[in-house]
């Protein structure tokens, strides 16, 4: 079993080769076994080193007094370090045999390998930073656009724990006074008392809701907005991906059948990350490959936030063409027809009739020419973002783990409300609020659980 006392180390960047490369250890030995291998070049001891500074030396291995690299070795010491324990980090070159070399003999010399997320689980632990605060820093790393940056930096600052604290010290002082009265059963909550209380449950109740609506738009920015193109075989949907993504990323032939698995890539649209898929065209065949690619088209069309369902403007509707109308039936749904570059023979009076709401979007555009492209954009961002302002205000929700544990606290508190209307005891309306406490402390980490913390920490990447 691992200790919280140990020394640990890992490789801090990415494996493979690169201008530089870190290796991190963090833990009361750090700076005591960086003393036994490295040597800086004014012979300078670790004690007289600055903290914060960068000391040139060389990491040498003390069994053999064999120099292994030339390095910058940076010092962070407790308290204020990224883990509040000393951190000592080695700047050597980013090929894959100096890293490896230096974290070995780093091990050899007393630190073990840390786990997934461990750096960043003992600054949670330390009181660095908060449970919501550590999920941030995977959001950061994880970002793909600047919006979706913006938001775990913002949410890394401390936003979202902010206002989750906020509304917990508000429903925290309803519940001391509503516990106040269990110390005198004999007196009965008042009206005026009783008035009070059900309004500040009902300001906390209506706070939690309005982060949680939050949430099905601020998901995109830190998952991407899941969007699928669709359609039979030979309208250009892999054309259509290639333009989007501006590279030759699907292969575009005459040959219908050709794209026979999911292509998957990531687009940044007004710092919206859109992962979109290239389908299999949707028709019935006897090929057992391509039969595959059609099972896994349908499957997309189930999974994805959106649809791009793309037809072929220059011939008349294919009964493979009504195949797609119907598979894509309430689905969140962009209609395009392609090549419009092309004479048309398309009966737009028959298609109109197919589509399911008459309000739904029906754009034109030319693959091969890139005509209305910039137009499909603008529709793809506010299909799935219609509320959402180039200037947001407040804080949003993008993580389904606080959604679910917001929910939870609002479902708590409306049942401390109902209670509290309905004369019920005041323990049962204590044990409401005091789970709806529990709910919100999840989410900044001031109640949880090992399993909470597995689930989390598992998810970084060795080295964070």
């Amino acid at each position: 079993m691992f200790s919280d006392d140990d020394t640990i180390a890992a490789i801090s960047t990415p494996l493979g080769q690169g201008g530089i490369g870190i290796v991190k250890t963090s833990g009361s030995n750090a700076l005591s076994i960086a003393g036994r291998i490295f040597i800086s070049l004014k012979k300078k001891d670790l004690s007289e080193i600055k903290n914060f500074s960068l000391t040139y030396g060389y990491i040498f291995d003390p069994s053999t007094g064999e120099n292994i690299d030339e390095v910058l070795l940076a010092i962070m010491r407790s308290p204020y370090s990224y883990t509040k324990d000393d951190v000592v980090e080695i700047n050597c070159h980013g090929g894959m045999v100096s890293l490896t070399k230096i974290l070995d003999l780093v091990l050899k010399q007393g630190a073990r390998l840390a786990e997934p997320g461990e750096f960043t689980k003992r600054a949670f632990l330390s009181g660095r930073i908060d449970l919501s605060q550590a999920e941030a820093v995977l959001d950061l790393i994880r970002s793909k656009t600047d919006e979706s940056r913006r938001i775990a930096l913002e949410q890394l600052r401390g936003g979202l724990s902010e206002k989750i604290t906020l509304l917990r010290d508000r429903l925290m002082e309803t519940c001391a006074n509503i516990e106040a009265f269990i110390d005198f059963p004999e007196d009965e909550i008042e009206s005026d008392s009783k008035q009070d209380l059900s309004s500040s449950m009902e300001k906390i109740h209506q706070g939690l809701l309005k982060l949680v609506k939050t949430y099905e738009e601020g998901r995109f920015f830190r998952e991407g907005l899941s969007t699928a193109i669709v359609g039979r075989p030979n309208v250009g949907k892999s054309s259509l991906l290639n333009v989007l993504l501006q590279k030759d990323r699907a292969i575009v032939t005459e040959i219908p059948g050709t794209t026979r698995d999911i292509i998957e890539e990531y687009l940044n649209i007004q710092g919206l990350p859109l992962r979109i898929m290239d389908t299999a065209g949707i028709r019935d065949v006897k090929d057992l490959a391509e039969k595959e690619g059609v099972r896994r088209s349908l499957q997309s069309i189930e999974n994805a936030d959106l649809v791009i369902a793309l037809f072929d403007q220059s011939v008349s509707l294919q009964e493979e063409d009504f195949e797609v109308l119907k598979k894509i039936k309430d689905r969140n749904t962009i209609f395009v027809l392609n090549k419009s570059d092309l004479p048309s023979a398309f009966d737009r009076t028959i298609f109109s009739s197919f589509i399911p709401h008459p309000s739904s979007l029906c754009l034109c555009i030319s693959a091969t020419r890139g005509d209305g492209i910039e137009e499909l954009k603008e529709a793809v961002f506010h299909a799935c973002l219609k509320n959402w302002k180039e200037e947001r205000e407040g804080i949003i929700v993008t993580n389904l783990r606080h959604k679910t544990a917001i929910q939870n606290a609002a479902t708590s508190l409306m049942n401390a409300m109902r209670a509290l209307t309905e004369n019920q005891p005041i323990e049962i309306i204590a044990f409401e609020l005091r789970d709806s406490l529990d709910k919100l402390g999840e989410i900044v980490g001031s109640v949880t659980t090992d399993d909470i913390l597995k689930k989390i920490f598992d998810e970084f990447c060795i080295g964070k």
